[in-house]
């Protein structure tokens, strides 16, 4: 039986990526209302219980208007989900540039530094939240040629722990979970001969996610959940 979030407020960053929209739709059946923050909302569906959002989130001041916007229009924030990333690399660190590193950095690292910062700042005064993050196998097992990447999620580790620690004495809990690959589109347009089976489903990642923001998780705090799949 999946956790009832009725009546619980949800932002959602990344909402339009293959992962975000599997997201999105989870914790619209469990029953949140959900902000959902995109660059653009253009054209898309937009369901009940559901709140569009656009911001560049890699713009500091973006996160916090993105969260000052969804309290006013639903007059809370339970849970912070950020999905949001990105995936670049493919050259050994010596030629790795600036426009690679720089951009994976902005993407993984600072952004989630922006969120984790804002709904930190809307939670603490009241002493409860959840808020997860989208970390990957990468940022604990690096590989050759993705320095940037690896180094970007590594960063946003540290940055969960970090933020976990700070809150351990109150009733929000800070945590990540670490895909492999995941199942979608995109990834076996660029992997055609990968056995895809072995691959991470959205589904399987949205119930994780789901489950980290509901009551029956309170217990725990500042992990780095792997989630591998059979890769």
């Amino acid at each position: 039986m999946h956790p009832d979030l009725t009546g619980q407020v949800v932002l959602i960053t990344g909402a339009t990526g293959a992962l975000g929209e599997t997201v999105t739709r989870v914790f619209l059946e469990a029953g949140a209302t959900v902000g959902g923050v995109a660059r653009s909302w253009a054209g898309k569906q937009k369901p009940p219980r559901f709140v569009p959002l656009e911001a560049d989130l890699t713009q500091p001041d973006a996160a916090k208007r993105v969260v000052s916007s969804l309290v006013e229009s639903a007059g809370r924030l339970d849970v912070v989900v950020h999905v949001m990333g990105g995936f670049a690399g493919g050259q050994p660190v010596q030629e790795t540039t600036d426009a690679t590193w720089n951009g994976m950095m902005a993407m993984n690292l600072n952004a989630a530094f922006f969120v984790l910062r804002a709904g930190l700042a809307h939670m603490v005064p009241s002493g409860k939240g959840r808020i997860i993050a989208i970390g990957s196998r990468a940022g604990v097992d690096q590989g050759p040629n993705l320095s940037a990447y690896n180094v970007s999620k590594a960063g946003l580790h540290a940055l969960v722990r970090t933020a976990a620690a700070e809150v351990k004495d109150s009733e929000i809990t800070v945590n990540a979970v670490l895909p492999s690959t995941i199942d979608t589109a995109v990834n076996r347009s660029a992997m055609p001969a990968a056995d895809f089976s072995k691959w991470v489903k959205p589904e399987s990642i949205g119930a994780s996610l789901l489950w980290l923001a509901s009551d029956e998780s309170k217990d725990i705090n500042g992990a780095l959940i792997p989630i591998y799949g059979r890769a």
